[in-house]
C-alpha cells in the first residue's frame, strides 16, 4: 500500500472518477451552534473581549475541523486515492456497494478488526472492496461515498 497526501499528484493519472465529500450543513450547524453556545456563556460570565476571542478562535478550529474531515476519492486508471491513503487497483476486487443498512452492519457487528475504513458518519452509502496484497494483512476497505453503485462501477472497469 502505498500513501499519499496529494491527489493532484500527476503520477498517479488523469482521474476517472472524482468525489469530495464534506461535512453537511446541519452537522456544521449544529457545530456552529454549540460554538455560540458557548461563547455567550463565556459572554455572560466574564465580558465581551474574552467571549470575542472564544469565538475567532472556535471559527478557525470550525474552519479548521470542516476542511480536515473533507473525504476525496479519486481513481484513476490505475489507482485509487482515499483521503491520504492510495492503492494500485490491480490489488483491489469484488466491489460491494453499501446501503445505509449494510454500512451499519459491515461497520460494526460484522467488522473485521484489520479492516481499514475511512467512513464519514453523516454520508450513508460506501463501497466494501476486497484487498488482495500478499504483503498487506488488510482483508478489506471500506469507504464511505454518497454513490456507492457510480463507484462501484468505475472501479469494476477492466482497463486497470
Amino acid at each position: 500500500m502505498k500513501y499519499s497526501a496529494r491527489h493532484n499528484d500527476k503520477s498517479f493519472g488523469v482521474a476517472l472518477y472524482s468525489e469530495t465529500m464534506r461535512a453537511s450543513w446541519a452537522v456544521i450547524a449544529f457545530i456552529l451552534f454549540l460554538a455560540a453556545s458557548l461563547s455567550l456563556a463565556v459572554w455572560a460570565a466574564i465580558g465581551n473581549a474574552p467571549a470575542l476571542y472564544l469565538s475567532l478562535v472556535e471559527l478557525l478550529g470550525i474552519a479548521w475541523m470542516v476542511k480536515s474531515t473533507t473525504l476525496k476519492i479519486t481513481v484513476t486508471k490505475g489507482w485509487l486515492l482515499v483521503g491520504s491513503a492510495a492503492i494500485a487497483r490491480a490489488y483491489i476486487h469484488n466491489f460491494l456497494p453499501l446501503a445505509k443498512e449494510e454500512l451499519q452492519l459491515a461497520r460494526g457487528r460484522n467488522l473485521d478488526p484489520a479492516a481499514y475504513l475511512n467512513i464519514r458518519f453523516w454520508i450513508k452509502g460506501a463501497v466494501k472492496m476486497d484487498i488482495r496484497d500478499p504483503k498487506d494483512p488488510t482483508p478489506y476497505w471500506i469507504v464511505s461515498t454518497r454513490n456507492p453503485v457510480a463507484l462501484s462501477k468505475v472501479l469494476s472497469l477492466g482497463d486497470h
